[in-house]
């Protein structure tokens, strides 16, 4: 069965979906085709949000359903006619909360993906930059500003966590590629020089062989780079050189990016280098 999800919000609707696609993961026998509407913060917006609505709930055959972080009452009160179940996020969560602490929410659109503080916007920045800079082993010079260093064969993941790390808590990583340049003279694959006296900030990444084959053929097809030999070989050294260098490694195969440096911190005892605001 496949049903229709709106999230919407008066701000960009980051909050909306995130919450959302949680709430919905969580049921696997159901199909939801995912719909964001934000800056939905006027009353035409509003109406004709809902005229969309309808014609989804009169298509599928059934309500949509709606998760929403709507702040301005005027605008909620007409989504609220659409006919679809609603899930307003705010107001659940938010009354529970001004019980608590005997004071009113400031009810403010957009604030928990605003700027913020200036030092933490800028901090943030700062890392993307040292991600980038230090991307695919770029500048091992550098190594030593590092929070940690991922390590992995070519497209195993090492570049989207790293902008992750950087984006969502600060840290500065920065990933260096293991090739067949590292092999050593008996065809073993070793730790190169650069990476040696930063040992315990390495983190390896490893990804299964025929995952990695599909990703290198959308790249390199029909090429040695691709092929199921090739990738096997690489998957293989590296994982041999984790271990013999008792270096930590995860399985990016099944995981996403969230997933993956949630892990790595837990794992690591790394600390995200700012508290979001």
């Amino acid at each position: 069965m496949t049903r229709t999800a709106f999230f919407i919000s008066d701000g960009t609707g980051i909050t909306a979906e995130t919450l959302g696609r949680s709430l919905l993961s969580q049921f696997e026998n159901t199909d939801f085709h995912l719909v964001t509407k934000p800056y939905i913060d006027t009353l035409d917006k509003a109406r004709s949000l809902v005229g969309m609505i309808e014609a989804t709930a009169e298509r599928d055959g059934a309500r949509p359903i709606v998760i929403d972080t709507i702040v301005d009452q005027s605008v909620r009160a007409i989504v609220a006619e659409a006919p679809a179940f609603m899930v307003d996020i705010f107001s659940t969560f938010l009354a529970p909360l001004e019980e608590e602490l005997a004071t009113h929410s400031t009810y403010t659109v957009g604030r928990a993906h605003a700027m913020g503080r200036d030092d933490v916007y800028m901090h943030r920045i700062d890392a993307v930059n040292f991600a980038l800079d230090n991307d695919d082993g770029a500048r091992t010079h550098q190594y030593e500003e590092a929070d940690i260093i991922l390590v992995g064969v070519s497209r195993c993941g090492k570049t989207p966590t790293s902008l992750y790390l950087a984006l969502q808590f600060g840290i500065r990583a920065a990933n260096y590629p293991l090739t067949e340049d590292d092999l050593d003279e008996n065809g073993i694959l070793a730790l190169p020089a650069s990476l040696a006296k930063h040992r315990h900030k390495l983190f390896g990444l490893t990804i299964d062989v025929r995952r990695l084959a599909a990703i290198r053929t959308e790249r390199r097809p029909n090429s040695r780079y691709c092929s199921m030999d090739q990738c096997m070989q690489e998957i293989e050294q590296a994982e041999a050189l984790y271990r013999r260098q008792n270096i930590p490694f995860i399985d990016t195969t099944r995981f996403s990016i969230e997933e993956i440096s949630t892990r790595m911190m837990n794992e690591t005892g790394l600390q995200r280098r700012f508290s979001p605001r």
